[in-house]
């Protein structure tokens, strides 16, 4: 099996790793076990581009189990464990090409090393895999059944892409599942990036000012785990409706150059370009941190940063220290790149028991499909629901169900004020 890890000898300290995170993936072992029986991948070749996590490793067991012959990638250069990757060669036949701290070049080299498998079912974070295969390798194209997408800058590329009638196969957007998003974007990009902000600096999150460019669901969560934590939140938004659901729930709101000025911590989370750009860098304050968890290293202007600095210096891992030519100093973690990744180990094993059944789940669905026409298509509702379902009975929850008179009712218009 061809291959390309850091070293093949870390894979016992991986396997031991993803077991952990096993442990608390109850949902998606469920899934593995059925898809061992009934084998729904059986002949097709699956191209993941994913971050090489041990959650995605419990993943890609899932799919071996059901008879896919399958090769991972990473969706970013500094996200890949690399006891995992080796892990997952070893001992569950994966073919993985990630390498953590990868430069451009190989990045994409181990992209096109995954796509040369010639896919069925291709699965993306990000939406990477699936523009190359469109723009380098459309002899491809017709081969490919459909795929899925993870996250929300994937999912806002992909629709691009088909309001301009480029993109060529189906895909189901599992980002957008409720089990996905609302779990994942919230609790588990909440967590994992304070977490990285944390073990990166070492830095009390209690009495500063942390703010957040950005309040969808992953803006949201970063801004309830500070807040948590006893930080005094801003939030910075252009949706006038998100901005006012975040008065409500108890954050101050202003513009970004003005928030900048109080920014001791400041996430982006937006997934577009220059969201801190020159306005903001010359209002910060001297010793400001500033970090993203959006999925691509452009929230942040650090071209300009670079350029107008008088000295830039590496200060700790992930932690660079930029002086600025009239004396004040910013500190960037992670060179832009996701935070929660790159400074700690991504969300933890439970968030993602959910949103990798979405994955298994909408990969089967894929499969089992007849020409579909291109297009992102929504998670099944009956495959969202079912997830909800089985996350409650494995914390062994139990809900009322509805009497035959409860949905008569709720299916009638005849029934009002008596």
């Amino acid at each position: 099996m061809d291959f390309d890890v850091k070293d093949i000898e870390l894979a016992d300290k991986g396997k031991e790793r993803i077991v952990w995170a096993e442990k608390d993936m109850p949902v998606l072992t469920s899934i593995r076990e059925q898809f061992a029986h009934d084998r729904p991948f059986e002949g097709l070749r699956v191209a993941a581009c994913m971050h090489v996590t041990t959650e995605t490793a419990n993943l890609m067991r899932t799919f071996v189990a059901g008879g896919a012959d399958i090769a991972l990638c990473a969706s970013n250069p500094l996200s890949t464990q690399d006891d995992v990757a080796a892990a997952l060669v070893k001992y569950y036949d994966v073919a993985v090409f990630a390498i953590n701290d990868e430069d451009t070049d190989t990045y994409f080299a181990h992209m096109d090393a995954v796509i040369d498998r010639k896919p069925h079912i291709t699965m993306d974070d990000g939406c990477d895999l699936v523009n190359r295969i469109h723009t380098l390798h459309p002899e491809l194209l017709d081969n490919i059944l459909g795929g899925t997408e993870e996250t929300t800058t994937g999912v806002i590329r992909l629709r691009a892409m088909a309001t301009d009638s480029a993109l060529k196969y189906p895909i189901v957007a599992v980002n957008d599942a409720n089990t996905k998003h609302m779990f994942d974007n919230r609790y588990g990009t909440g967590q994992s990036t304070i977490d990285g902000i944390i073990r990166a600096t070492n830095r009390l999150i209690a009495g500063r000012t942390v703010v957040i460019s950005g309040y969808g669901w992953c803006g949201k969560g970063a801004a309830m785990r500070a807040d948590g934590l006893g930080a005094n939140v801003i939030v910075c938004e252009v949706d006038p409706l998100a901005a006012l659901e975040a008065v409500m729930d108890g954050f101050r709101v202003m513009k970004a150059a003005d928030a900048a000025k109080e920014a001791d911590i400041w996430i982006t989370v937006t997934g577009d370009i220059n969201v801190i750009d020159e306005p903001m860098f010359k209002h910060l304050k001297d010793g400001a941190i500033i970090c993203n968890s959006g999925h691509f290293d452009v929230e942040i202007n650090i071209p300009w940063l670079r350029e107008h600095a008088r000295s830039a210096r590496v200060v700790k891992p992930l932690v660079e220290e930029f002086v600025l030519k009239d004396g004040r100093t910013i500190y960037l973690l992670a060179d832009g790149r996701l935070v929660n990744l790159a400074c700690a180990e991504g969300h933890p094993a439970s968030v993602m028991d959910m949103s990798f059944a979405n994955q298994a789940l909408a990969a089967a669905w894929v499969a089992d499909q007849n020409g579909l026409e291109p297009g992102v298509y929504d998670q099944p509702r009956d495959i969202d629901d079912s997830i909800a379902r089985m996350k409650l009975d494995s914390m062994d929850i139990k809900i009322d169900t509805l009497t035959p008179e409860q949905e008569k009712y709720l299916a009638s218009w005849t029934e009002g004020t008596a």
